[in-house]
């Protein structure tokens, strides 16, 4: 595993380094909003405006990678990242960070489209899962890192600001010396809803659910902590309670969605962090249970997106993985844009319990429908059952990096059910060794025992005057004696 990771530790590094900055600004957006006096609605209405530009960069930030490619369109976008950043601290208004929001988005979209369209083109095909799994890891352990920045100085400073700019800036550099070649960023087309729904509609109200709560997590979970009485150390802490949970977890809910009807997987994730959420509502046993609550809420949360897209690869045709991925990306991102606003407004009548109630309200009808579907319909898998990969959602490249590994698990069960290996290393000899070498056989016999051996037919359309050939790439060649045709099976 060491050795696929060691030609893309320059992109792990520097995604590290950028996810310390992104992840210590919006933590820092909710806190420093707070002391200057923004509203709950004002604040949920700046992390709708940061997946708004997720949403917008998503279309236009690949045409600007291909003009551009990926090592200057890396240093542009961590360029630009890095000034909003700055722009965060030294122009304090209401307004003027709602666009700096929309921009960091379009900006965040961009650098992560360059990073994983670069592992997608770099990790062998039987290892894309692990790197992936790997990337997934780099993500979560660097978001909660982040929140530890809060211990050295208060969010009203600028010292945090800057810190997260540098962190960015440092993130250029292992990019920029990479010596890996440049893939291409290609569109994804995308599946109509009525297609997804049709297809499999768990899938549908899973991803949207799923945009809602984490959406409004990532934006309104520090202002959260900070309604709950919770100075920056308690925020960093309960910040990072959640993410380590969605780290921690995921992988066994995953495991429990391969084995069993994904439905119920997906029912059992959702009942999670229903009960989770209630918890941390009612705010009842003090400070660790809002801990232990917190953890649950993130294992089981976090787990939702990955089974929903392993539900909808199961129910689609190899050619359609990646246009169905997309879809659903398109809906998370749409749950994403109203979560964050919708709970911002919830929080400003009810206070900081509004949020996990508000959790808990979106994921208890989910947890009640993908469970009585359950019951109710039989789950017809297409192709071969999909495999769990942890994820967070980045952008739209990770998809491709899930679809191919999908791929390539269904491309390898089905050879190893089309293909029987022989009994023996000498088994390829048999045939020939069976000919009776006193009575050679003619020239069409000759060729019906090399398609033999070579597992083929005879063609019915090969005449006398030709005869397969094995070439040195083990492609079975047919050519005319006269040499005026040649075509390849």
């Amino acid at each position: 595993m060491l050795l696929h990771l060691l030609p893309i530790s320059s992109l792990m590094i520097g995604t590290a380094f950028l996810l310390l900055g992104s992840g210590l600004l919006s933590t820092l957006i909710a806190l420093r909003g707070n002391l200057e006096g923004f509203s709950d609605q004002i604040l949920g209405l700046m992390g709708s405006a940061y997946f708004v530009g997720f949403f917008i960069g998503t279309y236009t930030v690949p045409r600007l990678i291909r003009r551009m490619g990926h090592i200057r369109s890396s240093n542009f976008f961590s360029a630009a990242i890095a000034a909003f950043i700055l722009l965060h601290s030294i122009v304090v208004d209401i307004w003027v960070w709602i666009i700096l929001r929309i921009f960091t988005g379009i900006a965040l979209v961009g650098f992560y489209t360059v990073i994983e369209s670069w592992l997608n083109s770099q990790a062998a095909s039987e290892k894309r899962g692990q790197v992936f799994a790997f990337y997934m890891i780099v993500n979560m352990v660097s978001i909660a890192a982040a929140q530890q920045f809060l211990h050295i100085a208060s969010p009203s400073t600028f010292v945090l600001f800057s810190i997260a700019a540098v962190m960015v800036c440092f993130s250029v550099m292992p990019i920029a010396s990479t010596r890996l070649p440049q893939p291409i960023v290609e569109n994804a087309p995308r599946m109509t809803l009525r297609e997804l729904w049709n297809a499999a509609p768990a899938a549908v109200i899973g991803a949207l659910v799923s945009g809602l709560s984490m959406g409004t997590f990532w934006s309104m979970g520090p202002l959260y902590a900070t309604r709950l009485g919770l100075d920056e150390e308690g925020v960093a802490t309960l910040v990072s309670i959640v993410i380590i949970g969605g780290a921690m977890l995921q992988l066994p809910l995953g495991r429990i969605s391969d084995r069993l009807d994904r439905r119920y997987a997906l029912g059992l994730a959702a009942t999670g962090a229903t009960i989770a959420a209630l918890l941390m509502a009612l705010q009842g046993g003090g400070e660790l249970m809002l801990y232990i609550a917190a953890f649950l809420y993130g294992g089981t949360a976090f787990a939702i997106y990955p089974i929903v897209v392993a539900h909808l690869v199961d129910h689609l045709t190899q050619d359609n993985i990646l246009s169905g991925n997309a879809g659903i990306l398109l809906l998370y991102g749409i749950g994403a844009m109203i979560g964050p606003a919708l709970a911002g407004l919830l929080m400003g009548w009810g206070g900081a319990a509004a949020m996990p109630a508000f959790f808990a309200v979106v994921m208890a009808p989910l947890a009640i429908y993908v469970v009585l579907q359950a019951f109710n319909t039989k789950d017809e898998i297409i192709d071969e059952p999909a495999h769990f990969v942890p994820m967070v959602r980045t952008a739209e490249t990770a998809m491709e990096i899930a679809a191919a590994v999908e791929d390539h698990h269904i491309s390898t069960v089905t050879n190893s059910d089309s293909i029987t290996e022989p009994s023996s290393p000498d088994a390829m000899q048999i045939g020939a060794e069976s000919i009776d070498e006193a009575n050679p056989p003619d020239e069409g016999t000759q060729m019906s025992i090399r398609a033999e051996i070579t597992g083929l037919e005879k063609d019915p359309t090969l005449n006398d005057e030709q005869s397969p050939e094995v070439g040195v790439d083990g492609d079975i060649h047919v050519s005319r004696k006269d040499d005026r045709d040649e075509r390849q099976i």
